[in-house]
């Protein structure tokens, strides 16, 4: 595609980026903590676990929500934003009113239904896809395995059990397609401590390619995602996201890359693997641990990780009683206690599970607990993470909310600070996030 006659968004365009496919590029150089661009969700559904604390159709943070009189599962901020969510909403009202404790389709699966309502009610280009739209998504249909194409044919059978009556569906070829393509370009809404808020489709944003050393960072403000700079961009440099947490050390990257995005980076940080040996530091022994030692500790780390987040999410973390939640930390005691053996505190492994046990700590309301563990992460995130990242912000905000609860103010305002820092460059100066951070330190 020729830059002259690429779609263009202010000083952005897009364009055949070399071994990628499409991408975004800058037409202008812009600032660090500068706007490139904002889009509104297509699509957006509220994780049930929220409703009650915030607006289904807007995602807003507030008290005294009021409940759809129909189905009394749904809260909305006020007659104008239930209204507007309705066409989406009655797409789920009746069927809850009907299957009542029996409607859990997953969030992939309400996300889905919406994307097939819009497309009807909506088949023109929205404000959502000035640059890419939803029909370009990349499935990657092709590189689908056996069981990932499993799990689809579930979310097809969830989607038909659940929306038949009020959803006209196409065919299954073209309904594993979909699934594929929100699986691959679908977006997690988080709020300021990373919790987990809701999935949406924001088309312009899935354009951007990614890297382990992006340029810009996405946040949300509701249900619109905006996206800044995070270093100074050059005209014709291209706009990289990352789709990834990058805690991590390469191999682990890249790993996570292939399986859900069918592709591996080839970014600086991945060629050189300059902070692999940072990340997977051993400890400095007089008998230093073997290579064999440390592969094998490696692998015990990668798999009680993904024991433990099977376990959280199938089984702890959904009934939340007390017993549950202390079987689960002492999981996590015990992993650490092994990998002590070899690993330094600031191995990424390490920090994985602290942050693992932390946040058991704060389910239990152990405050003191989970500073512990969040006092010894903080160094290490600041330097594994780029800067203004999220994760590092989060964790400074964790910590100034838990020092202000244990009555250390000093330690407290210094770490909120910490936080407002980051956020300021990563959410824009005047987020309602930040906003509320702020209330905190003059109410202290």
């Amino acid at each position: 595609m020729r830059s002259e006659a690429a779609p263009q968004l202010g000083g952005l365009e897009r364009f055949a980026s070399a071994g990628k496919g499409r991408g975004l590029r800058a037409r202008r150089r812009f600032a660090v903590g500068e706007l490139l661009f904002s889009c509104p969700a297509y699509v957006a559904v509220l994780t049930v676990s929220e409703r009650g604390g915030h607006c289904d159709g807007c995602f807003a943070r507030k008290e005294g929500l009021s409940k759809c009189g129909r189905c009394k599962q749904a809260f909305y901020c006020n007659v104008e934003c239930q209204k507007e969510d309705w066409p989406m909403h009655k797409l789920e009202c009746a069927s809850m009113c009907t299957f009542g404790q029996n409607w859990h389709p997953s969030e992939t699966v309400r996300l889905t239904a919406r994307i097939l309502a819009k497309q009807k009610t909506h088949p023109e280009r929205t404000q959502s896809e000035k640059l890419f739209g939803v029909k370009e998504f990349e499935s990657h249909l092709d590189k689908l395995d056996n069981e990932k194409r499993e799990l689809i044919q579930n979310d097809i059978a969830a989607l038909h059990h659940f929306y038949s009556k009020h959803l006209d569906c196409p065919d299954n070829a073209a309904l594993v397609v979909l699934f594929a393509q929100v699986n691959c370009n679908g977006f997690t809404i988080e709020d300021e401590e990373l919790s987990h808020l809701g999935s949406a489709i924001f088309p312009d944003v899935a354009l951007m390619n990614h890297s382990c050393c992006p340029n810009v960072i996405v946040t949300y403000k509701g249900t619109l995602a905006e996206v800044r700079a995070v270093r100074e961009i050059e005209p014709g440099e291209e706009i990289f996201s990352s789709y990834i947490d990058l805690l991590y050390p390469t191999e682990d990257r890249n790993d996570r890359l292939r399986d859900s995005y069918f592709f591996s980076c080839d970014c600086r940080e991945c060629t050189t693997k300059e902070k692999d040996k940072e990340k997977l530091e051993i400890c400095k022994l007089n008998d230093p641990p073997s290579a064999e030692t440390v592969k094998d500790m490696i692998k015990y780390a990668r798999n009680v990780i993904e024991e433990f987040r099977r376990a959280k999410q199938y089984k702890y973390i959904l009934c939340l009683t007390l017993t549950p939640l202390i079987e689960l930390l002492e999981i996590c005691e015990l992993s650490l206690d092994k990998m002590g053996a070899v690993f330094e505190d600031s191995n990424v492994y390490m920090l994985h599970m602290m942050y693992q046990a932390m946040g058991v700590c704060l389910y239990m309301q152990d405050w003191e607990g989970a500073l512990c563990y969040g006092q010894k992460i903080i160094r290490p995130y600041s330097k594994h993470y780029p800067s203004y990242s999220l994760n590092v912000a989060s964790m400074w905000l964790k910590l100034g909310r838990l020092y202000m609860a244990l009555e250390n103010r000093t330690a407290g305002v210094k770490a909120l600070k910490r936080a407002i820092a980051i956020m300021e460059v990563a959410h824009g100066k005047d987020h309602p996030y930040i906003l509320e951070i702020k209330k905190e330190l003059e109410d202290h």
